[in-house]
């Protein structure tokens, strides 16, 4: 037990206490439903920003997602680990957002911009994690998620076309222009920096 800024005893959760800690947040227990955020909020956060354009958009997205676990949070079986039960939970509802709105059709070719994978993954690697990732928070919304789904997220082509009800062409394309826009911006922040 810890004591709260109020002098209430309030109980603090272990890692290993993660199954008490589930069912006292099903049970709405406000101190596990908060300790349950507070594990999980920076992680969540970071994913909400990478199919995000602003903070304020991460934000909206990190408490709709909450409110999507914390709704569901009865339906976890315990297969696989909790953390990604919730990430999932968070990219759907990024996903669901995204296409509501119609934006995951091809919108722009980089036909003109070259670069090698070499080169671009050793410019990447010399830039700070925040600025890398501002600019895939700046890449047009349907190169953005293909660009997270199969980079961070670890999806194949096939699974990502029927996530976003495209096909598995558009998939790579996105891909593939993603990368070259990332890599253009990367060139255009290299230089001036230096």
């Amino acid at each position: 037990m810890q004591e709260n800024h109020v002098g209430v005893l309030t109980k603090v959760y272990q890692d290993e206490d993660e199954k008490e800690l589930i069912h006292d947040c099903i049970s709405g227990k406000p101190d596990a439903q908060k300790q349950f955020y507070l594990k999980y909020a920076p992680k969540m956060m970071i994913v909400c920003l990478r199919y995000s354009t602003t903070k304020p958009d991460a934000e909206d997205l990190l408490q709709e997602g909450f409110l999507k676990v914390f709704k569901n949070l009865a339906q976890f079986n315990g297969a696989g680990s909790l953390e990604g039960w919730v990430r999932r939970i968070f990219v759907n509802t990024a996903l669901a957002k995204f296409r509501d709105k119609n934006k995951l059709m091809p919108i722009v070719t980089m036909e003109n911009i070259e670069q090698s994978s070499d080169e671009y993954l050793q410019m990447a690697e010399r830039i700070d994690g925040k600025v890398l990732l501002k600019l895939v928070q700046s890449l047009p919304a349907a190169y953005k998620i293909v660009f997270n789904l199969y980079v961070f997220e670890g999806y194949k082509h096939k699974e990502i076309a029927e996530m976003l009800h495209i096909s598995e062409g558009t998939s790579k394309s996105n891909l593939h222009d993603a990368r070259k826009i990332l890599q253009h911006l990367i060139q255009i922040h290299t230089k001036i920096a230096n």
